[in-house]
């Protein structure tokens, strides 16, 4: 078998790119379903405290397969917290706080700010 050419390395390896939204195309509908789940405020969570680009879709621990915890970043990039980059065969994420923020003031802080406690009587 001959070896391949960088070229046809990448073209092999090559996955289609991740859809963005941005966040001023959403609507309140769409951010609160998003938000709604607890897999994915989870997910919003932990990528708060998170750099940018620190954390590989793999590298969460929801109790979740792989196709759905791929649609659950999904759901999060279409409601515009969620942006997605590849870096070889890693996937890296950011969440878009100020952007959704702009859009949505204040909305992201109640779901980071409630971490799944119970409310208060």
């Amino acid at each position: 078998m001959a070896a391949q050419t960088p070229r046809q390395q990448d073209a092999a390896s090559h996955r289609t790119p991740p859809v963005h939204t941005a966040p001023d195309e959403v609507a309140l509908e769409t951010a609160l379903l998003a938000l709604a789940d607890p897999v994915r405020q989870t997910l919003v969570r932990e990528l708060a405290g998170a750099g940018d680009w620190e954390r590989a879709c793999g590298s969460f621990d929801v109790p979740v397969t792989k196709a759905t915890l791929s649609r659950h970043f999904a759901v999060l990039r279409e409601a515009g917290l969620l942006e997605q980059r590849d870096a070889g065969a890693k996937r890296l994420n950011r969440l878009r706080k100020p952007e959704f923020d702009a859009r949505f003031p204040g909305l992201l802080d109640l779901v980071l700010g409630h971490g799944g406690a119970a409310p208060r009587a």
